[in-house]
């Protein structure tokens, strides 16, 4: 099967959700792959036979919004069989999940929930990535999250926090370049620093997404929604990620609000042109 990656001028992808499908299979737009959250498609059923008619047309990316890869318990048995069969079935080009916790307790939370960046968690997290790797036996891509908070005991940088993950486990990174931009507004810092120093040979992958602002107590929040257009600004920091990170796939994220398909597949293709460009950029500097 072909991955997203096998074409050097590769196009970027789109996240699948239900009300594009028959726009999708009707016009068949031009885009490099198609991703779906694993959750949606573990029960079987149409939704998986219909993932299963495109994986012949479109590579496919598995992109895991429940594993709880930060759970304290470890991972739960059943998920994690349902995402193996579920990578068996597919064929996926890409498999990613979250630098986040979602169960505790038994309970599922509705949410990608943050981790104290300590030496003990990353222990942790490293041993349930081993294991999520060991069971599906390939790399898995691992996401930055956005953040709203930082925790007081944390001892470890996030960027340094997840290049140390790749040396315990082998493990891919997808470089969400939105949540970046969000956690470094929310919190301080500066995006390009990310650029600099995550492992470029581990980032498989980049996402694209929208934003809001919120104003609570004085203060404007970055809320990472996936409910618009990708913020220009974020554009501009996208631009120098693929200068770095030259053979990452491209993915635009609209999970709310969802537009007209073909305004998603305009994002994508506005995607591949400003990675043209950064590109093209790049070899005219060193030539010059």
């Amino acid at each position: 099967m072909r991955t997203p990656s096998a074409d050097r001028h590769r196009r970027a992808g789109v996240g699948l959700r239900a009300p594009h499908y028959a726009g999708i299979v009707a016009t068949r737009p031009r885009v490099g792959f198609l991703e779906v959250h694993a959750e949606n498609y573990m029960a079987g059923g149409p939704q998986t036979r219909q993932l299963e008619r495109l994986r012949a047309d479109w590579p496919i990316s598995l992109h895991g919004v429940g594993l709880s890869l930060g759970s304290a318990r470890g991972l739960c048995p059943g998920h994690l069989d349902r995402l193996a069969d579920l990578v068996d079935r597919t064929e996926p080009a890409l498999v990613s999940e979250h630098l986040s916790w979602s169960v505790a307790g038994g309970a599922h939370l509705n949410d990608l929930l943050p981790l104290p960046y300590t030496e003990e968690s990353l222990n942790l997290f490293a041993a349930n990535v081993g294991r999520l790797q060991d069971r599906l036996r390939r790399r898995v891509l691992v996401e930055n999250p956005s953040a709203y908070l930082r925790f007081v005991h944390s001892t470890i940088d996030e960027v340094e926090f997840l290049s140390d993950l790749v040396r315990r486990t082998g493990c891919g990174l997808l470089f969400d370049v939105n949540n970046a931009y969000v956690t470094c507004a929310n919190l301080g810092g500066d995006p390009m620093r990310w650029i600099a120093g995550l492992p470029a040979p581990a980032v498989a992958e980049i996402h694209l997404a929208g934003h809001s602002a919120n104003e609570a107590d004085g203060a404007v929040i970055l809320i990472d929604d996936h409910g618009g257009p990708v913020h220009p600004d974020v554009w501009t920091v996208y631009e120098h990620a693929v200068r770095r990170f030259e053979d990452a796939d491209v993915l635009i994220e609209w999970d709310c609000n969802l537009p007209a398909l073909e305004v998603l597949v305009a994002e994508a293709a506005e995607a591949d042109r400003r990675r043209d460009r950064a590109l093209a950029e790049r070899v005219d500097a060193r030539a010059a």
